[in-house]
């Protein structure tokens, strides 16, 4: 009479996993919603959410989400679909595959980046002949 079904994962969008200062982490993180991270993580992060990463926290590993806030510390790979903003205190360093990207001055942005266009999806009508 009061079951509860399971949440599929567009349930979870919007609520957020949180990860604490003074936690430290080795090995990998697959979340289907948003995550916080203010601890330490080794290992590789992903998600079809969002990170952010705190101020005092710091990432040794690759990243790969929807959109990204970083505050603290990073070292890696990072693909970002959509947006990855980087704020004043962020340190990152490797690589940066994004959408768009925001650099606030004073970050320490020594990475390469590769921009990526954000690609809407269209519909075709396949059994049109264009051109002939």
């Amino acid at each position: 009479m009061f079951e509860k079904s399971p949440k599929s994962y567009t349930d979870l969008l919007g609520k957020t996993n949180r990860i604490v200062e003074g936690t430290l982490i080795k090995g990998d993180i697959v979340s289907q919603a948003d995550f916080r991270l203010d601890g330490e993580l080794v290992g590789n992060f992903s998600s079809k959410g969002k990170i952010v990463i705190g101020p005092a926290a710091s990432v040794i590993g690759d990243i790969i989400c929807k959109s990204a806030d970083i505050e603290g510390k990073f070292d890696g790979k990072i693909e970002v679909k959509e947006m990855l903003n980087v704020k004043s205190k962020a340190s990152i360093h490797g690589e940066v595959i994004c959408g768009k990207l925001s650099v606030e001055p004073g970050a320490d942005f020594s990475a390469s980046c590769f921009m990526r266009p954000v690609i809407k999806n269209t519909k075709t009508n396949d059994g049109e002949q264009g051109g002939q």
